[in-house]
């Protein structure tokens, strides 16, 4: 599967919670389908998040297309304004 989703369900921020919670629900709403990784299952995995996504303070959610970087929340919010996700997730 091409789209991933790092998330993380521990978390005590409630921003955190609610930029994963509407990333989810708009790639659900736009049937496109994805992968979850949750960071907090270890270190490795977070890691791992922030090394591909160069920011090594790095928060989720962060997408990508297999290995490839698309952005952060913030990126892709702007991304769902003005109604590019297909090219934000480099799907078109």
């Amino acid at each position: 599967m091409g789209i991933k989703v790092y998330y993380t369900t521990v978390t005590a921020s409630r921003e955190v919670k609610s930029q994963q919670a509407e990333v989810m629900r708009i790639l659900e709403s736009k049937s496109i389908q994805f992968e979850l990784i949750d960071i907090s299952v270890g270190g490795a995995v977070r890691e791992e998040m922030r090394s591909k996504a160069g920011n090594p303070t790095a928060v989720p959610p962060q997408i990508f297309n297999d290995d490839q970087y698309c952005g952060d929340y913030a990126m892709f919010s702007e991304a769902v304004e003005a109604d590019t996700v297909e090219q934000f997730l480099k799907m078109a």
